[in-house]
């Protein structure tokens, strides 16, 4: 399966393509890794893109390319869900230049709105504690801290804070449409 080709008012969200690599391995190999595990190896941004783009065939859901409608490459926006998460993730990346002009949040919300009408019942985002912007945009959206919720193997509450989803809080499927 492909992913799905969603857009919204200044955003296109596709499937990744090899022309996403090397802006994501700029990315992963930087300080602004610095939530998503620390910077990372080019072979080993590889390895990440390449299970986000597989998981749409093995589970139905995973990463989209972020666009804009000129196709300036700026994130990306995923529901994801590697063999150590508990549950899917609504996750979400963007590059350094696209920070602040609400397109995470333009991104996020049109996934979540395909999620709803696929039938999710909930997603949860794992977060670093210090990442106030994240913690910031996932409330915006309308997610509540989950102190209860299974967090990544291996990861602990010092490390790993959980948001909870929900249609009901960030709207009914029909309100993304």
């Amino acid at each position: 399966m492909t992913a799905p080709v969603i857009e919204t008012n200044r955003l296109r969200l596709r499937g990744h393509t090899m022309a996403d690599l090397d802006a994501l391995c700029d990315l992963f190999a930087s300080d602004r890794a610095e939530y998503m595990g620390g910077a990372i190896a080019r072979k080993d941004a590889w390895r990440w893109l390449a299970s986000e783009v597989a998981m749409w065939d093995l589970l139905g859901h995973g990463a989209w390319g972020i666009e804009t409608r000129d196709g300036a490459f700026l994130g990306q926006v995923g529901l994801l869900k590697p063999p150590h998460f508990p549950e899917v993730e609504l996750g979400y990346t963007l590059l350094e230049s696209a920070e602040g002009k609400g397109y995470a949040f333009e991104a996020a919300s049109a996934v979540l709105g395909w999620a709803w009408a696929q039938g999710f019942e909930t997603l949860v985002s794992y977060i670093d504690p210090n990442n106030a912007r994240s913690i910031a945009l996932a409330e915006r959206l309308g997610a509540t801290h989950d102190p209860q919720a299974a967090l990544p193997d291996g990861e602990t509450a010092e490390e790993t804070i959980v948001y909870r989803h929900f249609p009901d809080t960030d709207g009914s499927p029909e309100a993304y449409a």
